[in-house]
């Protein structure tokens, strides 16, 4: 389900816990709008083999970024230069308060460590997102 099927949860307040459910928030988005959309986008057609090779494929991938983003790989270097993906994870205050909080995913425990937890639908303690509720969309 794509992540505007989900409201976002108040963070934490304690600084740790907030960063935390900050690279939690950050895995959530990526599992829904990356990855549940590829395995969405599985034709119907394919065997259940078909089905499971691909979802490895999109597992494999998903985690290729989560390296790039740790910076485990998909850095280029020379005598002179280095270049490397950067991505940040922000908390904004949507009331115009601006920015609460930003966190380098650089910097932060690993997004690898997390991709375990989030293939079991696992974001920690507090849970980024919740549902919807359909009943208040009217």
């Amino acid at each position: 389900m794509a992540t505007h099927n989900y409201v976002l949860t108040d963070p934490p307040d304690e600084q740790g816990a907030r960063e935390l459910w900050l690279q939690h928030g950050a895995g959530f988005i990526i599992f829904q709008d990356i990855r549940q959309y590829a395995i969405d986008a599985i034709p119907a057609t394919y065997s259940q083999a078909q089905r499971e090779a691909a979802i490895k494929g999109i597992d494999d991938a998903a985690y290729g970024l989560m390296m790039v983003l740790d910076g485990v790989t998909g850095g280029l270097l020379n005598d002179n230069y280095r270049l490397s993906l950067q991505t940040k994870v922000q908390l904004e205050k949507v009331d115009g308060g601006g920015l609460v909080q930003e966190l380098d995913l650089f910097k932060g425990d690993g997004m690898c460590m997390g991709y375990h937890g989030w293939k079991d639908d696992d974001y920690g303690r507090v849970r980024p997102a919740v549902a919807k509720d359909p009943a208040k969309e009217n």
